[in-house]
Order: C-alpha cells, then sequence, then structure tokens
C-alpha cells in the first residue's frame, strides 16, 4: 500500500477539510501546524549521519512543510524515541543539530523521549499566519506560472553516494543537511494577494507537480530544460530521474500569477491533468497514478 492511499482512507474517515496539504491551515487561530517523523533504516542510517546532522535534517524538514504553507515558523516540539544502545552524547548532538537549524527565531519548547527498539523521530511545527496569504496545493489557476526554488535531484545523488561508501559535499551535504526555503515562501506568502499553490518537493519534483495538477484539476506543462540542477550530476546514470523523481531536496514549487518576480520559471499551468513534460523535444504525458508508481514508497 502506498502512503497516498493511507491518507486518503484517514481524509475520508475523518471527513476532515484539513487533511490534503503540506500544512494544517487554522484559521481561527491564525496558524499552520504540521508533523513529520524519521524512522531509522527507513529515512536515514546511522552510518550515514550523525547525530548532529539527523537533529538538524528533522528540524528542517518540519520547517520546510510550515515553509511551502507561506507562514512564519514559530514553535516546534520533539519527540524522540530510542533503543538502549543509545548514549548521552548522541542525545546532546541530536539536540545541538535541532537548535543550528532555528535560524530565524523558531523555538523548540517541548516534546517527549521514550524508550524503543530503533531511532524514531517526531517533530511537530507551529507556524504564523498573520499579514501572509497562506497556500493551497487546489489554487493552481489556468495561465499561472510554474517556478521553483532551487536544484533538483542532489538529493537522490547524495544518497546514492553514502549507499556506495563515497563522498562529495555538493550532494552528500544537501542530503544530510537540507536547507527549508522559508524566505522563498515568505516572499511569496507576502506579495502575492490571489490564490496560489505551493509545496515542497520532499517526495520529488514530479510528486509536486502531479499532486497540485490533481489537487487543482489542471494540467501543469514544465521544460525540463528549465529545471536548475547541479551540472555534475549528469556524470550520474538515468539522471533525469534522480532531478525529477529523486525526493528530499525540500525545495519548494509554486503556480502564480505571471506577473509575480520570483522563482525560477519552468513551466505554466494549463487547461487538462496531469503533468506535460518537454524534455529532449519530446512531449511525455504522466498521470497522478504513473508519478506514484515511481514515488519512494515507504511500506515497501
Amino acid at each position: 500500500m502506498q502512503e497516498k492511499e493511507l491518507i486518503s482512507i484517514i481524509k475520508s474517515s475523518l471527513s476532515s477539510e484539513y487533511i490534503g496539504d503540506d500544512c494544517a491551515y487554522l484559521k481561527e487561530l491564525g496558524i499552520v501546524i504540521t508533523q513529520d517523523s524519521l524512522v531509522e533504516d527507513i529515512h536515514f542510517k546511522r552510518e550515514y549521519i550523525t547525530p548532529f546532522q539527523l537533529g538538524y535534517k528533522s528540524v528542517m524538514v518540519n520547517l520546510s512543510d510550515i515553509a511551502s504553507s507561506g507562514a512564519k515558523p514559530a514553535y516546534l516540539t520533539v519527540s524522540l524515541s530510542l533503543p538502549k544502545d543509545i548514549n548521552k552524547n548522541f542525545v546532546e548532538e541530536f539536540y545541538k543539530g535541532c537548535k543550528s537549524a532555528l535560524k530565524n527565531g523558531e523555538q523548540i519548547v517541548g516534546g517527549d523521549i521514550t524508550g524503543s527498539d530503533k531511532i524514531y523521530i517526531s517533530i511537530c511545527a507551529i507556524g504564523k499566519t498573520a499579514e501572509r496569504n497562506i497556500s493551497s496545493r487546489k489554487n493552481a489557476r489556468i495561465g499561472y506560472k510554474v517556478i521553483v526554488s532551487g536544484n533538483h535531484g542532489s538529493s537522490a545523488a547524495g544518497l546514492k553516494l553514502l549507499q556506495q561508501n563515497k563522498k562529495n559535499d555538493n550532494f552528500t551535504i544537501p542530503h544530510l543537511m537540507p536547507e527549508a526555503q522559508i524566505e522563498f515562501g515568505s516572499k511569496i506568502a507576502q506579495q502575492i494577494k490571489e490564490p496560489y499553490a505551493m509545496m515542497d518537493t520532499s517526495d520529488g519534483l514530479m510528486d509536486a507537480l502531479a499532486t497540485i495538477a490533481k489537487e487543482s484539476g489542471v494540467c501543469l506543462e514544465v521544460d525540463f530544460d528549465k529545471i536548475p540542477h547541479d551540472k555534475n550530476i549528469e556524470k550520474f546514470e538515468n539522471w533525469q530521474d534522480l532531478v525529477l523523481f529523486g525526493g528530499e531536496d525540500y525545495q519548494l514549487l509554486a503556480c502564480v500569477p505571471c506577473d509575480y518576480n520570483g522563482g525560477i520559471h519552468i513551466g505554466t499551468v494549463k487547461d487538462g491533468s496531469g503533468v506535460d513534460l518537454n524534455i529532449n523535444n519530446k512531449l511525455f504525458h504522466y498521470t497522478y497514478t504513473d508519478v506514484v508508481k515511481k514515488e519512494f514508497n515507504h511500506f515497501k
């Protein structure tokens, strides 16, 4: 079973209007809220990542969700489940990494610690929405342009190198210590008055494109040559797939009015459904189902 199938079941079972975006927008409270988990041997391996890097990444993963809503990150709680072989130094370095990721006045205000068979990390993050226009995946409009915040494929390339016991900071650092695109999201939320769509590319650029297209009932046409990526990634086998489907880059993808001045323009929103990808002078059409089949599955 795929993660998206489970989310659909949960949303249907709860009949919730809040489930669907990277964050739940609680308008009456003036906040957005999100929660993400990282599980040892599913999302990370101890031999690849230091405790400091793990703490840093765990926080950034959640800040990225807040950034995708356009809100201002404010507070986090951290729950940490640890096996018996973890020592005090691990805990100290992990929380130093968490603190290092707080670069814009955010605060960790609580959490929980329990025992477990592996390392489990679950973080809840809250963002403030005052004087900001909060995004929704349902708000892509025909005629809007598609923009992104930065390079894609680097994290997936970094993971491949780590699995081969190799290292290249241009790729391994983006994988181990990603940067949430808070300024990019904030600028859009503060400057655009019309409805717009935005989400992060944590599950891959194509996932974000297909998801926004599905939720908004439109087609996103993208020019592969305009997608920013580190040129050295072209030395990897099947490098185009790393750029499109690799995931964990934590960049932002947005569909915004054409008069917005910002981001890297990679495509347009048009009538239809799914994603039209121009690559090597050929047009390939991807349905939402096509994209989901190529994504990372947590349950395999």
